[in-house]
């Protein structure tokens, strides 16, 4: 069976439409650490643009997935991942505001071949932001899927300046761990081009 198929299988029976997955239902050795660009229709040299094909140099904006598990491999290329999450307990102090505190949880370049990153609702980088350093592709595996209705609209910001109202931050961490973000239209620069799925064929 192809890698591409048993990754399809895995997903069918472990991914919902109703949640994302509890830490201790994420496999340290997920299926999609062994997909490779040619058990999805790419090649190493590829320089197309889609989903999640990125031409050197351009930038995904930062970007959230609400409430959803998410599983990014990046199939071939060199990615900087500038990732954060939400500073918890300070929802009903900054209920009126705009602009929210996140700590940093990476900031750093990945080259393929790697693991595949796992990004859960609370941690592991939920909202975050891909350069190009070189043409790559990155395969994402979301459960639950976007979804406006259920409150899960992809939403894209921006760093900005901002004192720390009433000391929230003061106690928690040096100052350089933690920025402000808030939410920001990406620039009309940014387009996605969707292209057909070349891959081998699914038994769906």
């Amino acid at each position: 069976m192809a890698t591409i198929q048993k990754l399809y299988e895995v997903c069918k029976v472990s991914l919902s439409a109703n949640g994302s997955l509890s830490p201790e239902a994420v496999d340290s050795n997920f299926l999609a650490d062994n997909v490779m660009p040619s058990d999805v229709g790419l090649e190493t040299e590829a320089q197309s643009i889609g989903i999640f094909c990125i031409p050197a140099s351009s930038i995904i904006p930062l970007h959230n997935h609400p409430g959803m598990t998410v599983f990014s491999k990046l199939l071939y290329g060199t990615v900087h991942v500038k990732s954060y999450d939400w500073v918890e307990d300070t929802t009903q102090l900054l209920k009126l505001s705009k602009v929210r505190p996140a700590k940093i949880v990476r900031d750093g370049e990945m080259s393929a071949p790697c693991g595949a990153m796992v990004i859960q609702p609370k941690d592991g980088g939920n909202i975050h932001a891909f350069k190009a350093i070189t043409p790559c592709a990155i395969l994402d595996i979301l459960s639950p899927p976007y979804s406006s209705e259920d409150g899960r609209h992809c939403s894209y910001f921006r760093r900005c300046r901002k004192a720390d109202p009433s000391g929230i931050l003061s106690n928690r961490s040096r100052e350089p761990e933690f920025v402000w973000l808030e939410e920001h239209q990406p620039p009309n620069s940014f387009v996605i081009r969707r292209d057909l799925y070349k891959g081998p064929a699914l038994n769906l």
